[in-house]
């Protein structure tokens, strides 16, 4: 559908307000975020900003879609660069673009997944599609896995009946249309928090300064550890 002249000037000015906050974001944090700061940087009356974005959440908003937009491009270009019969080549391709993304979009990032901001709720209407498309891919190269009967499953242990976890795994079955048994997800979710928590920890310098003299390196380690557990080796 053709947009008239003024639904392209709004978007245009939506898109503007996005880039701002996200320089705001890098030099003040999300806590620090201001409409104001944004209208004036903008050029624009503080009043005629509120016209687009209602309040510093709305705009949180936009920057968290923003965020996980950009994650989830830089993981599909990845893993789409990758031969679709070389699934452990695609994990390694998604953690790096994980990582590498991270480190070039701290601020970025750590809306994203580091500390909540204090008074704010992401609406899920608005995150969880643009916030799940990596995990998306990461399930995907599990059940792709599975399918071409290359999936390591022995050692993958059972989900504790009575848990509730095997009604949380049918309703992440029934969401994400997959058939993946229980304990190929229960391995998947550790997969997915240990690699966000490699990158959080280089991302956030919990390592210390000194105590890596190669980060990279200890991380190729890790995914290689990680392809283990997920049974991707």
């Amino acid at each position: 559908m053709t947009q008239t002249p003024r639904e392209r000037a709004r978007a245009q000015t939506m898109q503007e307000i996005i880039r701002i906050g996200r320089g705001h974001l890098a030099v003040h944090g999300a806590a620090g975020l201001s409409l104001r700061a944004v209208a004036r940087d903008l050029g624009v009356v503080s009043s005629a900003v509120y016209r687009y974005v209602k309040n510093r959440d709305e705009l949180l908003t936009l920057l968290v879609v923003d965020g996980y937009n950009a994650l989830g491009d830089a993981v599909d270009r990845a893993v789409e660069a990758v031969p679709v019969d070389d699934l452990p080549a695609q994990f390694r391709a998604l953690g790096r673009a994980v990582r590498t993304w991270a480190l070039a979009e701290p601020a970025r990032y750590g809306l994203l997944f580091g500390s909540p901001v204090p008074g704010y709720q992401a609406p899920a209407e608005q995150t969880t599609g643009p916030g799940t498309r990596m995990i998306g891919q990461l399930v995907g190269i599990f059940a792709a896995a599975r399918k071409a009967g290359t999936l390591k499953e022995d050692g993958m242990g059972s989900v504790p009946a009575g848990s509730g976890l095997s009604a949380d795994f049918e309703s992440i079955r029934n969401e994400m249309d997959l058939t993946l048994p229980d304990g190929v997800l229960a391995r998947g979710v550790l997969v997915w928090a240990a690699l966000f928590g490699a990158v959080n920890f280089e991302v956030f310098g919990q390592y210390g300064a000194s105590t890596f003299s190669d980060a990279g390196a200890l991380f190729e380690v890790q995914l290689d550890v990680l392809a283990g557990v997920a049974g991707l080796a």
